[in-house]
């Protein structure tokens, strides 16, 4: 038979022991992806070409090369500099757990640091000014009129990178990683029976991009109480 069913639950249920590294990798990657993105774009917005320069260098490096290469660098490449190998970092840049990580939080931070950059850059001179124009200290003029309105531009493009990053770590399956890919290419090599392992690996994507989808959809309806629907009231 084309589509055997006992077959598509035997996959589906192995496919779920891959769900958990999927997981780590995408919140290991976005977290630290994160706190370099901020980085990187305040150091876009300082105004001082000494850090702007190296910023716009790194984030066209890493949104200009795929991904894939970049796991294989860090992954094959940084062995070949003996400095590395006899280094503190290498107990870690030789396990393709960390390689992926790390290469999955560069690549990621990459892209939020434009997304980042332009929710910051969003925000209306005319509110700055009246909020300093309170007397507001630069510490809570960033608390609470910067990153309010900056995080409402910034969560719709967020929220596509950290669907993209949860379906970049398939990409961490080519370096022996056995996340839901990884597995899925196990099992094929087993049965010979691709399109059901992947329909199934391909659903449970699609319902942790929905659950993703969802709480961002949630945070964004918190933050902009704006969009909200006025309630109705009855006489």
């Amino acid at each position: 038979m084309p589509f055997d069913l006992p077959f598509f639950a035997e996959s589906f249920v192995a496919l779920l022991g891959g769900i958990p590294l999927t997981l780590q990798l995408t919140a290991l990657s976005v977290i630290a992806g994160s706190i370099l993105a901020f980085a990187l774009a305040f150091m876009r917005i300082s105004g001082k070409w000494w850090l702007d320069a190296p910023a716009q260098f790194y984030i066209f490096v890493f949104r200009g090369t795929p991904l894939l290469v970049q796991i294989y660098i860090i992954y094959y490449g940084l062995s070949q500099f003996p400095l590395l190998r006899h280094s503190l970092l290498w107990p870690f840049l030789r396990e393709a757990y960390w390689c992926a990580v790390l290469a999955l939080a560069f690549n990621t931070a990459a892209y939020s640091a434009e997304i980042i950059r332009g929710g910051l850059l969003s925000v209306p001179a005319g509110q700055i000014e009246a909020a300093r124009a309170c007397g507001m200290s630069s510490h809570l003029l960033f608390r609470r009129i910067v990153i309010p309105l900056a995080l409402r531009q910034m969560l719709p493009g967020y929220s596509n990178e950290i669907i993209l990053m949860v379906k970049s770590t398939a990409l961490a399956s080519t370096i022996t990683l056995l996340e839901i890919t990884g597995i899925a290419a196990k099992l094929i090599s087993e049965s010979y029976r691709t399109v059901e392992v992947f329909v199934c690996a391909g659903a449970i994507y699609l319902a942790i991009n929905f659950l993703v989808a969802r709480v961002f959809a949630w945070l964004e309806y918190t933050v902009s109480p704006e969009t909200r629907r006025p309630e109705k009231h009855y006489a």
